[in-house]
Parts: structure tokens; C-alpha cells; sequence
């Protein structure tokens, strides 16, 4: 087991890590930019040092002051939690170059899976079922040419990268040529690839996500699946598992899919295989996320594993000591994302307690939080036996929170929970729709 860890990362997800690390027994070390100084996952470290300027991009993304801060502090691996560098290939190149165990799965594996054009291909060549759609074009004219072969509407899409950004949804012919520009305009600058593919828009349909495992020995164990449709933006806002209207054999036929699917790329550590379902059940494979999910939280409460943890071991050559028969899903769980749209001092924080309700954050009492990075400043979770149980708990979580200071989402979330189209559970990608009217 490792010794010593380094978090490339900041805010929840480094908070979360740094807890998991020391439960396990492992020191932590701490990067941080000159505006996260007095950031919680700083002072919770066994160690910290400062890698650059408040920018992500001389900071958190800093591939050489990462790598050189766990060089000097004897760090043996890095966990890089998600977003920022956890599915950049580079990264994880360099830390192998450098003798240091990057958590997460291979450089060539999140390469591959990373270029969703690769991805695409490797899914069915696995018999994965794949949105029908195109390989990646740079080029606009060609691109327009086989769209119009797939058919209006269709979504346009970045081959690397994700969290929402080059993706558009074209809806008529004289529109195509505008989207394309812009969404490869905002996949270089987010990715430096502005390569397209186009998907075939299906729609309406839900956005279900599976979780998998998978340990250096070949054994892969798929945790069930989230619910992930509620979305702004082509970012989600809320999840729950299991998803509320699929059945046991849906279930056990995507697990299976997901299985193959890892087992096709040999993957190893977690990730998650995302999915459209639509109204008539039938699946397709989107892409795979490399990395930890900022959703992960749900699985775990109902399946009463760690991931967290499970990375760290899976990193270090343990093997899963459970198998696929003794995943259960037990309950249901709900996680609301707590977004920011201000930046500020926090001047009252009251967290909700109780049985089975968790509040993953990095916000403190008198915190000023910075304005350069993800708007996302918590994750309210709760568990109940049963799904009604669960959206009534979830509600008094909500009403109890505090955040005075900040301009955050709790009554989006409320109006959420209490629109009939989610209490019945046969809500699709089509559901913020109306509050964005």
C-alpha cells in the first residue's frame, strides 16, 4: 500500500480523498493556487504546497509543478479525483515516466477511451450497442455532407474531453454549419482538439450511467446503475440510483453491457459507462468517463462500498475481495449538487445531520470562496429504504441547509424534488425544459 499520496485536485473531491487516505492509514499531500491558501483541503492535509497562480491553468493543470511537488514531499502516487487533469493522458504518461502510480486507469486506456470516435469504435467492435453516427471530422463541409445522410436532428459533438463542452443540438439543416464552428471553436479551446463527431439525437430518452470496478487481475464487478437526466446546461444537477422505472432484466443487461465494455478496453481502477435509454428501452453507449464521478457518492450509499478507497487499492495491486453476486442495491439514495452563481464569504454555514445524510464540501464557517473555479460548492446525499422515503428526506435536508453569502441553488433543487414528473420517475433529459422558459 502506498505511504504517501498527493491530490491533484481542490475543493469536495480533494477534502473526500484526503478522509478516505487518512482512515486507510496513508499521508496526504495538498496542492493548492495562491486563491485557495485558505481552502479546508489545505489545512486537512499532512502536508501542502502551493503549485501557482489562482488560474487553473497555472495551477491545477500545471502538469510539471504537480509532478515536482510529489517528487520533493516523496509522494509514491497521485489521485487526481476528477475534472482538471483525471482523464488527461499525458498526465497520467508523465507519472509513469516518473516512477509515481497515477490512480486511474492506464495513459493508453484513457487515450483511447478519452477520443470518443476511438470509443465509439471499441464498443462495437465489443457488441456494445453506439448512438448511429459518424466518425470525427475536421472539416466542415464533410461534416455537413454525412449529416445530412444521418438526419435532422442530431447532436454535434467534441471527440475529446466532456463535461458538456463542443456539444450542440442541431435541429434543422441551415443550422449545422453555425454549431459546428462553435462547438469546434470551444473544443480547442477546452481541449485543443476541436475535432466533431455527430450522434443521431434520440430523444426523448433517459441518461443512465453504470458504475464499474475493475482490479489488475481481470476481475470487473459493475455497482449498478444512476440516474443522471436532470440537467442544465449538459450539466447534471441531480442523480439517484437505482433508476426509478428500469426493471431487474433491463438492469442485468446493461450490467452485462458494461462489464463487456470495460473488459474490451482493459480497464482497470473505477469508471462509468454512460448511456441514452430510450422510450422503448433500448440502449446505446455514449462514453466512458476514466475517472471517479462527482456522482459516486449515490453507489455508495447502496452498496455500502467505497470507491474511493477501492481506487487507492485497486492502484496499489489489491484485489476486489467481493464479487459481482455480492453487489446489492439496497435502498434508494438521492444527491442534489449544490452550485454557486456569486462568489463570497460564507457568513452562516448549517449542515443537515441525521441518519443516512451526507454533506460532501469544503465550505466552512467565514470561507471566502474564490471565483475562478467550478461552480459546484457541495453535494447534499441522503439514503432511504425507499424511494418515497428518500425525496422526503432529501426535502428536509434541503430546507435545513444554510448557506448565507453565496447565491446557491436550494430552491432549483426544491422545485425539482416536488414536480410531479419526478416524484412518478419517468423523467427524461427533457426535464429542465420548462424551467428554463
Amino acid at each position: 500500500m502506498f505511504s504517501k499520496i498527493l491530490i491533484a485536485n481542490r475543493g469536495e473531491i480533494a477534502v473526500r480523498i484526503i478522509r478516505a487516505c487518512r482512515e486507510m492509514g496513508i499521508a496526504t499531500v495538498a496542492v493548492y493556487s495562491e486563491a485557495d491558501k485558505d481552502a479546508l483541503h489545505v489545512s486537512l492535509a499532512d502536508e501542502s504546497i502551493c503549485i501557482g497562480k489562482a488560474a487553473a491553468s497555472e495551477s491545477y493543470l500545471n502538469m510539471t509543478a504537480i509532478l515536482s511537488a510529489a517528487t520533493m514531499t516523496g509522494a509514491s502516487a497521485i489521485h487526481p479525483g476528477y475534472g482538471l487533469l483525471s482523464e488527461n493522458a499525458k498526465f497520467a504518461e508523465l507519472c509513469a515516466q516518473c516512477g509515481i502510480t497515477f490512480i486511474g486507469p492506464s495513459y493508453e486506456v484513457i487515450g483511447k477511451m478519452g477520443d470518443k470516435e476511438k470509443a465509439r469504435q471499441t464498443m462495437q467492435a465489443a457488441g456494445v450497442p453506439v448512438i448511429p453516427g459518424s466518425d470525427a471530422f475536421t472539416d466542415r463541409k464533410k461534416a455537413a455532407k454525412r449529416a445530412v445522410e444521418i438526419g435532422f436532428p442530431l447532436m454535434i459533438k467534441a471527440r475529446s474531453g466532456g463535461g458538456g463542452k463542443g456539444i450542440r443540438l442541431v435541429r434543422e439543416e441551415k443550422d449545422f454549419n453555425s454549431a459546428f464552428d462553435v462547438a469546434a471553436r470551444e473544443a480547442e479551446a477546452a481541449f485543443g482538439d476541436g475535432a466533431l463527431y455527430l450522434e443521431k439525437y434520440v430523444n426523448p430518452a433517459a441518461h443512465i450511467e453504470m458504475q464499474i470496478l475493475a482490479d489488475k487481475s481481470g476481475n470487473v464487478i459493475c455497482m449498478g446503475e444512476r440516474q443522471c437526466s436532470i440537467q442544465l446546461n449538459n450539466q447534471k444537477l441531480l442523480e439517484e440510483s437505482p433508476a426509478p422505472t428500469m426493471s431487474a432484466e433491463k438492469r442485468k443487461e446493461m450490467m452485462e453491457a458494461s462489464v463487456k465494455a470495460a473488459k474490451a478496453c482493459g480497464y482497470e481502477n473505477a469508471g462509468t459507462i454512460e448511456y441514452l435509454v430510450d422510450k422503448e428501452g433500448n440502449f446505446y453507449f455514449m462514453e466512458m468517463n476514466t475517472r471517479l464521478q462527482v456522482e459516486h457518492t449515490v453507489t455508495e450509499m447502496i452498496t455500502g462500498k467505497d470507491l474511493v478507497k477501492w481506487q487507492i487499492r485497486i492502484a496499489a495491486g489489491v484485489d476486489m475481495d467481493f464479487t459481482q453476486d455480492d453487489i446489492r442495491l439496497d435502498g434508494c439514495a438521492i444527491e442534489c449538487r449544490i452550485n454557486t452563481r456569486s462568489a463570497g464569504r460564507i457568513k452562516t454555514l448549517h449542515i443537515p445531520g441525521g441518519p443516512n445524510v451526507r454533506f460532501d464540501t469544503a465550505l466552512y464557517q467565514d470561507y471566502t470562496v474564490p471565483p475562478y473555479y467550478d461552480s459546484m460548492v457541495g453535494k447534499l446525499i441522503v439514503k432511504a429504504g425507499t424511494r418515497e422515503e428518500a425525496i422526503r428526506k432529501m426535502n428536509a435536508a434541503l430546507c435545513e441547509l444554510i448557506v448565507e453569502g453565496l447565491s446557491v441553488n436550494i430552491e432549483q433543487q426544491l422545485d425539482i424534488l416536488t414536480d410531479e414528473r419526478f416524484i412518478e420517475g419517468a423523467y427524461d433529459t427533457g426535464f429542465m425544459e420548462k424551467y428554463q422558459k
